[in-house]
């Protein structure tokens, strides 16, 4: 029971995790490599407007979003508009954005385990004879209210479906009159809220560390692969069979195999199904 209801728990933080990251590469096939960075940066955003400038939580929490959004959709407009469509170019200007940012965080102090964010929720309840404290079962409420507003957003309204429209065929969205370059700072700035709101949801379960920008980006990528990039479906169920493995790996054989499991996952996922789950890219015999 320990496995079920942590395996479930873990598997709606790594859907969380990526979200952002399918969001923007579904819409504008641009892998944003600066995603953990964004999350790391939001959550330190909120600690300051918390501990600095004595807001209210839910004032730092808002404004943090709203930060983080502007600076991922600034990202593109300033710099990925630049280099749009080349895809090394992109990946290696967007990591040594998320570079700079967690890096520089470095730099100006956030090192240790001083920096945390209170939970929403104090205590814990019994579910089934398995103690879990309410803040990890905010996550999953938390996670699953997001998937269903996103989708919301992208089935019923005028923004959401021009968004879907560039995602099906960029061409036809085109010769429609929607403006590729907005669509693509609209889903930089989603997909940079995104991870704004995992890392305010995620964060109060440990501390604001450098390194946590480099491990959600690791588990992002992991679970696109495995789901198929761009696939919003495919993420979903990636994260559960990632999320359940790890649980499974960590009760048998240690916490510090996680990310193993990850790196495997893409490795394996790479080799047997390069197009992932439910992805829509070419298989590797179809182009040889």
């Amino acid at each position: 029971m320990d496995i079920l209801i942590y395996g479930f728990i873990n598997s709606a933080t790594l859907a969380l995790m990526a979200l952002g990251f399918t969001l923007v590469y579904g819409v504008s096939r641009l892998p944003n490599f600066a995603h953990g960075a964004l999350y790391v940066l939001a959550g330190y955003i909120c600690w300051l407007l918390l501990n600095r400038l004595g807001l209210p939580y839910i004032l730092a929490i808002a404004l943090a979003l709203a930060f983080v959004a502007v600076v991922g959709g600034a990202m593109y407009q300033l710099i990925l508009v630049r280099i749009r469509g080349m895809s090394i170019s992109e990946i290696i200007a967007s990591y040594a954005i998320g570079l700079a940012i967690l890096e520089g965080l470095r730099w100006g102090g956030l090192k240790g385990g001083t920096f945390t964010l209170s939970a929403f929720l104090e205590g814990s309840v019994d579910l089934l004879g398995v103690s879990v404290d309410f803040q990890r079962i905010l996550v999953v409420v938390l996670g699953a209210l997001l998937v269903g507003l996103l989708y919301f957003f992208v089935n019923h309204t005028r923004l959401g479906l021009a968004l879907k429209g560039m995602a099906q065929d960029e061409r036809a969205a085109l010769t429609l009159g929607i403006d590729s370059d907005r669509m693509a700072v609209a889903s930089m700035a989603l997909g940079s809220l995104s991870a704004a709101v995992a890392a305010l949801i995620l964060l109060p379960l440990g501390s604001i560390v450098v390194e946590a920008g480099y491990h959600v980006l690791i588990m992002a990528v992991a679970v696109c692969i495995v789901g198929g990039l761009g696939s919003w479906t495919g993420a979903i169920l990636a994260s559960f069979v990632i999320g359940f493995a790890q649980i499974l790996t960590t009760v048998y054989l240690g916490a510090h195999f996680q990310v193993v499991v990850a790196i495997l996952a893409i490795i394996l996922t790479l080799i047997l199904r390069p197009s992932g789950l439910f992805g829509k890219q070419k298989e590797l015999e179809e182009r040889v």
